[in-house]
């Protein structure tokens, strides 16, 4: 597909997700459910991640040592996957294509598609409850409450978030088939 029909599809797809990415983008306009999600949103930046991926081996011991090296590789392979197809398709963000898209937090670069927040908290939330079931309880209500976040921040059209949970389910489950 050359760039220009490329550009068009893009642009179709965004016309197409403007109005449920508006009517979700609303909640931010309301100052709790806003906080909420950006709370969620700078939880899903990394750290929390890393932290988590770092504190398993002093909490459940050498046998974590191994799922969360996997992890961590299973990470850095979810930031060249989103980067390179953020660098391929362009995708502006919704509040910059839509002028009634408010953005409610400052985006960490300048393109939408995939969904990185999304993808990594997919990924490390799937790898983390296979092996430690107990985190689910947190682990679950905090993707997506992560994924929720991206939309209704105005940061992420809905497909964004869809395929940022599809790259990170299968980088997850790939993570499961080497730990």
């Amino acid at each position: 597909m050359k760039a220009t029909a490329l550009s068009e599809w893009i642009a179709r797809v965004d016309a197409a997700e403007y109005g449920l990415c508006r009517r979700l983008n609303r909640g931010a306009s309301f100052v709790v459910p806003r906080r909420i999600f950006q709370t969620a949103s700078r939880l899903g930046d990394g750290v929390v991640w890393y932290a988590l991926i770092l504190a398993l081996p002093v909490v459940y011991g050498r046998e974590a040592i191994r799922p969360a090296a996997v992890m961590a590789l299973t990470g850095c392979a979810g930031v060249m996957i989103y980067k390179v197809l953020k660098h391929v398709l362009v995708r502006e963000r919704p509040f910059i294509t839509h002028s009634t898209i408010d953005r409610a937090m400052a985006p960490l670069d300048r393109y939408s598609f995939p969904s990185g927040h999304t993808l990594h908290a997919v990924c490390f939330a799937v790898q983390m409850t296979a092996h430690y079931p107990s985190l689910g309880w947190v682990l679950i209500p905090l993707t997506l409450t992560i994924a929720g976040s991206r939309v209704v921040l105005g940061l992420h059209y809905p497909t964004d978030v869809l395929a940022g949970a599809a790259i990170g389910l299968s980088l997850g489950m790939l993570g499961l088939s080497f730990a």
